[in-house]
């Protein structure tokens, strides 16, 4: 792609951009705008002649983004986020009249984290908005220059300068298999390295695999038939075949009543694994992002004690 002269960039093209890639259409994305069709369409036209992509294509009366389109978006929406917040003007804090962007990042690991987080978070302040964005090898850098507010992370990994953290209650493991699984008869070591299991790929390569580490030191490999990007994705696959998962008690004491699926104390001894939830140390004594802040601690620590309570003894 050819050097963009960012002197010469237009910042409302990225804000037309975004209410685009939202609506799908011109006519939408004008009247959201309250331009006219004609004016998003020469937006969109000196976009591409900037960018040299197409961005969006009209198929079947719809507008269509090209890959590199889906996959720029989401930087824009932290760009014109972190914009936002330059440009608005010092106030005072106030939960029952705000209409704030929160940005939080974290894993799917557990189905009540968020809707709880929400929960409390809207009966406070019923005018704010929070989004739950994707937690990448990127989050943590995102986090330090203001661009997402909290994460929650594997202690393990590497935080840039400019990140304040608390540590939370380290994630404790379990082995899950439907109630019905062959291998609960006789359940050890043996059943636990016999039968496939699905694990997750979870997109932080600094970050080694706890299972593995501990299967390494007791020479009791487990064999990993399937792969998922995803923890969501576990339960339904183990309630309709014989694959086993040995994971944080925290990504499935919620799912176990709902797929008909049983904890099984891991045969073998597995460290709980550390968390951080993390934010801009710039930013630290805002007072949004510390009433923030004592939201996301609270519901991880309702969530944690929870999963604690279930686990198999």
């Amino acid at each position: 792609m050819h050097q963009i002269d960012l002197r010469r960039v237009d910042l409302n093209l990225l804000v037309v951009f975004d209410v685009l890639m939202a609506q799908r259409s011109v006519t939408r994305a004008a009247h959201e705008l309250g331009r006219t069709q004609s004016a998003v369409s020469h937006a969109l036209g000196r976009l591409r002649e900037q960018l040299g992509d197409p961005l969006m294509v009209k198929v079947g009366g719809r507008m269509v983004p090209s890959p590199f389109a889906e996959a720029l978006v989401d930087d824009v929406r932290l760009i014109l986020s972190s914009i936002r917040r330059v440009l608005v003007p010092p106030a005072a804090f106030d939960p029952a009249t705000t209409t704030r962007r929160f940005l939080v990042a974290l894993p799917d690991l557990n189905d009540t984290v968020f809707p709880l987080l929400t929960q409390r978070m809207r009966h406070e302040a019923p005018g704010a908005m929070v989004e739950w964005v994707t937690r990448d090898e990127r989050a943590v850098l995102q986090i330090a220059e203001g661009q997402i507010d909290m994460a929650l992370v594997p202690a393990a990994q590497p935080l840039p300068e400019g990140v304040a953290y608390a540590a939370t209650t380290a994630l404790a493991w379990a082995t899950f298999a439907r109630k019905n699984h062959p291998a609960i008869k006789g359940w050890g070591k043996a059943a636990w390295a016999r039968w496939p299991h699905v694990a997750v790929r979870v997109g932080l390569p600094v970050v080694s695999s706890p299972v593995d580490a501990a299967s390494g030191l007791v020479k009791t490999q487990r064999q990993v038939a399937v792969w998922v990007p995803s923890f969501s994705a576990v339960a339904p696959l183990l309630a309709h075949t014989d694959l086993l998962a040995t994971l944080p008690m925290l990504a499935m004491f919620d799912r176990l009543d709902r797929f008909g699926l049983r904890a099984l104390k891991t045969p073998i001894h597995i460290d709980p694994m550390p968390h951080r939830l993390i934010w801009s140390a710039r930013l630290a004594n805002e007072p949004a992002l510390r009433w923030l802040r004592g939201h996301v601690a609270a519901v991880m620590a309702q969530v944690l004690a929870a999963a604690d309570a279930a686990m198999p003894r």
